[in-house]
């Protein structure tokens, strides 16, 4: 099956945080918006659309809790993964990763996820689920 190339909002707190896992996602071959904090993460979302919304560690906690309630809100359809956060008991929160999960978990992690973004090219691929 072929991969399907993500649009991907990826946020952090931290600038060499996000520059290497943005990387990470990149060399996957998914496109990747890059942001700082709450407001850059905010501001994309009331810009673009995506497929992905990736929240970061270094994003403090309330950021992480707070910003899947926002993308949900601009774009119902969108997924989020939060990293280094239990996202099971959160309501918008379609994926999560533990405290200190390797990137390339992460990346296998995004590829499990049922995005609606992969939905069409895994349709025509004849593979569904």
């Amino acid at each position: 099956m072929a991969k399907a190339k993500l649009r991907i909002l990826y946020g952090e707190g931290d600038e060499k945080e996000l520059a290497a896992t943005a990387a990470a996602f990149e060399k996957a071959g998914h496109t990747v918006e890059k942001t700082i904090g709450r407001k850059g993460v905010e501001t994309a979302l009331g810009k673009g659309r995506f497929d992905l919304v990736v929240l970061g560690p270094s994003l403090s906690r309330n950021d992480r809790h707070h910003l899947p309630y926002m993308a949900k809100k601009v774009q119902p359809e969108i997924s989020v993964l939060v990293m280094h956060a239990d996202g099971s008991r959160h309501p918008y929160v379609d994926a999560c990763t533990d405290t200190g999960a390797s990137l390339e978990n992460v990346v296998a992690r995004i590829e499990g996820m049922a995005i609606a973004g992969m939905m069409p090219l895994a349709a025509s691929a004849g593979a569904g689920r």
